[in-house]
């Protein structure tokens, strides 16, 4: 009898050693486990975060505000409608620096991008302007050429041919006589950057073009928003947009 208590504490403490070591190893597992399971979740969201901003600029790639306006701005692309929605400030962009919001991306070599324009809402200073541009860097002193449409109409190809060096009227700049247009193009090839405007459906018009020497091969080309007056954000919304790159050779 006493032999029998003897295996059978022996067996118990076996079992138990047994039972610890299981446990040991269960809980060893179930650690592995979860560590890779936060790993899944944890890249999961990294790549869902990465595919909301793209998907909420598009064919773009940043959206900032350069030249730090009073108030902020802001760009978004509705996938349903395929419009970009921008808002954006800014005293102009003129004279030696510039304020406004830009929507962009880089490009290398030569382009062509064209979209429709619309302000919304017709309050404001007539000067506010949208439209395409180039532009070397997000220095708000950077030069650049702008193909602009003003609320008012006026229809104007723009640049700033030296970082921080006052634009020049009327050097830097080519006015088309007419206005209203709703359809903006503007081109690069090689070193010269051209401007088109249109109705929708009609053939689009050169506004004119200007040889950029010194603008880099690879540059910063997208759409902006200046409201003219740095107390006001505008809005304004874009649709049916084009980003052309001819094919590698």
């Amino acid at each position: 009898m006493a032999i029998f208590h003897h295996d059978l504490q022996k067996n118990n403490q076996f079992s138990t050693r047994k039972a610890g070591i299981f446990d040991h190893q269960f809980n060893q597992e179930t650690m592995r486990n979860l560590i890779k399971l936060s790993l899944l979740t944890v890249a999961f969201f990294i790549c869902t975060d990465a595919s909301a901003q793209t998907d909420t600029l598009g064919v773009f790639s940043s959206h900032m505000d350069i030249g730090n306006p009073k108030n902020k701005g802001n760009s978004q692309y509705d996938k349903v409608t395929h419009t970009y929605i921008m808002k954006g400030s800014g005293y102009n962009i003129w004279f030696n620096r510039d304020e406004f919001q830009y929507l962009f991306k880089k490009i290398k070599g030569d382009f062509t991008v064209t979209a429709n324009f619309q302000f919304v809402g017709d309050k404001g200073n007539g000067h506010r302007k949208i439209g395409w541009m180039i532009r070397e860097s997000t220095d708000d002193k950077a030069i650049h050429v702008s193909a602009v449409e003003h609320r008012d109409g006026l229809t104007v190809l723009q640049w700033r041919s030296v970082k921080g060096e006052n634009m020049k009227d009327p050097e830097g700049e080519i006015f088309y006589p007419e206005k209203n247009f709703e359809v903006v193009q503007l081109q690069r090839i090689g070193k010269k950057i051209i401007m088109r405007v249109g109705h929708v459906g009609e053939t689009l018009k050169t506004v004119g073009a200007h040889i950029m020497t010194n603008m880099p091969q690879e540059a910063l080309v997208g759409l902006f928003i200046c409201s003219h007056d740095p107390e006001v954000i505008e809005e304004a919304k874009i649709w049916d947009v084009h980003i052309e790159v001819p094919a590698k050779k």
